[in-house]
């Protein structure tokens, strides 16, 4: 049976390098919906400029996403990781400006910041710089919250979001009642080590999709894409990519190519769990 329903739209506002938040984000506002929107006649829609935007001219870009969406938004959930985003001619990125500009409006937003183990090469110095002067300009201003993995991530923004829909008096207009059922669990994000994470992510990348696993007289190589990973004469260091090469294949994430063990592939499973790593 229809029903008339009130639409809270929900922006999501991110750099690039939390993507697999952004779709924890949508995957839990969905779920949502499926256990309260009938009891609640309530909605949550997910908005995020990707989605929501159209071509348009006459000012500058982040200008016209705030017009085309931010402006008509309820709530911002904000996520961010090392990167801060591209900057704007006005803030240290379109992200920030979004999150700026809807504080301004006195509707909640609701940040996040991940504490989640990064291969160091892999930051952008100039951006984890300016992230930490933002996240530093947000401990005056407010509450934040900070999550150690994917896993913490979807339990906290799970409960903190029904906590926030309860209590805060912009949504209260709409409540039915003071019940909120629990929602069923979700399961969860496969837990890997930072190097068994960034070996498998390797060898998806690689076109041949295959580890190398060789023993030598004198040593041993472990490789992803014509890099080997254990350093030469480091015992430490072989320890730790031979463990993470273990701990890939009792998983069932990567299986062995022969009787040898010397060639390893990515398995269905493998890709799966890819899918839902940062």
């Amino acid at each position: 049976m229809s029903y008339t329903a009130t639409v809270f739209k929900v922006m999501i506002a991110s750099p690039g390098d939390v993507s697999a938040e952004r779709a924890i984000v949508r995957e839990l506002l969905s779920e949502w919906n499926t256990v309260h929107s009938d009891r609640a006649k309530t909605v949550l829609l997910p908005v995020g400029w990707e989605t929501h935007s159209v071509p348009e001219m006459g000012d500058r870009p982040q200008a016209i996403i705030n017009k085309q969406i931010l402006l008509d938004c309820d709530l911002l959930v904000g996520v961010f990781w090392t990167r801060i985003g591209t900057a704007t001619d006005q803030f240290a990125s379109g992200t920030v400006e979004e999150i700026e500009e809807h504080i301004k409006t006195g509707k909640p937003a609701m940040l996040y910041f991940s504490a989640a183990p990064v291969i160091p090469d892999s930051i952008d110095p100039d951006q984890y710089e300016k992230l930490k002067l933002f996240k530093k300009s947000c401990q005056s201003r407010g509450l934040y919250a900070s999550y150690t993995d994917l896993n913490d991530f979807r339990a906290q923004f799970y409960r903190q979001l029904q906590l926030n829909l309860n209590r805060d008096k912009f949504f209260q207009r709409t409540q039915q009642d003071d019940s909120v059922p629990e929602i069923v669990e979700l399961p969860e994000l496969p837990k890997l080590s930072k190097e068994a994470a960034f070996m498998l992510k390797e060898c998806a990348a690689d076109a041949q999709a295959v580890i190398m696993n060789v023993s030598f007289i004198g040593g041993q190589a472990i490789q992803v894409r014509g890099k080997n990973l254990i350093e030469d004469g480091n015992d430490r260091s072989r320890a730790i990519w031979t463990s993470a090469l273990l701990e890939l294949e009792s998983l069932g994430y990567i299986e062995p190519m022969s009787a040898k063990r010397e060639l390893f592939r990515v398995t269905r499973a493998g890709y799966d769990a890819l899918d839902r790593l940062p």
